[in-house]
């Protein structure tokens, strides 16, 4: 089973089914990925010219440009993660939980006594364990992804309550609170941005240029197919979401440099940027498709115009009409299209 070697598309049905004509086979694929990539940019340019005009003293500084970065790497993480699911053809409501559980487990009193590899270890394990739970739950005790990753929702933040009482758990360990100071930047590069690009990076070559990615877009697209191909699609799916797990403890641990806390309440609303970003970035809700670079193009419109609503000061609940509404609207881009053969 063969895929473009760029962003990854739809697996081909099952040997019973009929085909549609290739319109303008690989090349047009990747032209259509190319011009997704292309409108995405162009509206984060939209933004950039809306955000200089509104305020451009303090939009266009360049403490608030790496300010922005340095967001949209924490929910980025994440988003890559996410992109793995949707595209085999599931999702994770979990993620926002799982980030605050994490950091929150990361930063108590016994696992600060363990500096700075402590904190990680321990952000990076409690991510991958919440997603075994998943991955298992959905994999192998057959539960619908939307139910599983729902209760893990739950008892993460439950749990992540519990741990801290209701109260923030401030971080004492100075190799960690450095790599948020300016004195630790690279070339004026913000260590987080460093970590979100290696994880991009890895991410958009696992997707498109490994057999892992191959697997993953043959189960979104057919997992019937797949598993008559010789996928073992429970494995498979068991292995996204350990990978979902892991970008969520990467994020947890960016998450505390950031803030140089651990508090129940972060990650709030995560899954919702994290899905919306992908979806905007072209991958597919039903699965078979996803990009990378498209989805991280969507996490920086999204930070872009939180950064604009709040140095405009408006109410995040504007803020929250907006992201809806787009979403809506990539949804009924992709719906059109795919009528139209053109996904």
């Amino acid at each position: 089973m063969t895929q473009p070697a760029s962003e990854a598309q739809q697996a081909p049905p099952p040997p019973a089914a009929k085909s549609t004509p290739d319109r303008g086979g690989r090349p047009a694929l990747g032209l259509r990925a190319d011009v997704r990539n292309l409108s995405l940019l162009g509206v984060l340019a939209a933004l950039v010219v809306v955000g200089g005009i509104t305020d451009p003293d303090s939009f266009l500084d360049t403490s608030n440009l790496q300010l922005v970065l340095t967001q949209a790497s924490v929910i980025g993480v994440v988003t890559v993660g996410m992109t793995f699911v949707i595209t085999s053809g599931g999702i994770d409501l979990s993620v926002g939980a799982i980030v605050a559980l994490a950091s929150v487990w990361a930063t108590t009193l016994a696992t600060q006594e363990y500096g700075f590899a402590g904190i990680l270890f321990t952000a990076v394990v409690v991510g991958l364990g919440c997603g075994l739970v998943n991955g298992l739950l959905i994999a192998y005790g057959g539960m619908v992804p939307f139910i599983a990753t729902l209760a893990m929702f739950a008892s993460a933040r439950g749990l992540a309550l519990q741990l801290t009482d209701g109260k923030t758990q401030i971080v004492s360990v100075t190799s960690v609170l450095d790599l948020g100071l300016p004195s630790s930047y690279i070339l004026g590069v913000p260590p987080l941005v460093l970590v979100f690009a290696a994880v991009t990076v890895i991410g958009w070559l696992l997707l498109n240029r490994t057999t892992f990615g191959r697997r993953t877009v043959a189960v979104g697209g057919n997992a019937e197919a797949a598993r008559l191909a010789g996928i073992d699609v429970r494995r498979q799916r068991l292995y996204l979401y350990l990978l979902s797990g892991l970008c969520c403890g990467i994020a947890a641990f960016l998450l505390i440099i950031l803030s140089g806390s651990g508090q129940n309440t972060n990650g709030n609303l995560y899954e919702l940027d994290a899905i919306a970003a992908a979806i905007i970035g072209g991958t597919l809700l039903s699965g078979g498709r996803g990009t990378i670079v498209g989805s991280v193009l969507g996490v920086l419109v999204f930070t872009t115009i939180t950064n604009i609503f709040a140095l405009n000061n408006l109410e995040s609940a504007v803020q929250q009409i907006a992201k809806g509404a787009i979403i809506v609207a990539a949804v009924l881009v992709q719906r059109s299209t795919l009528r139209n053969g053109e996904a």
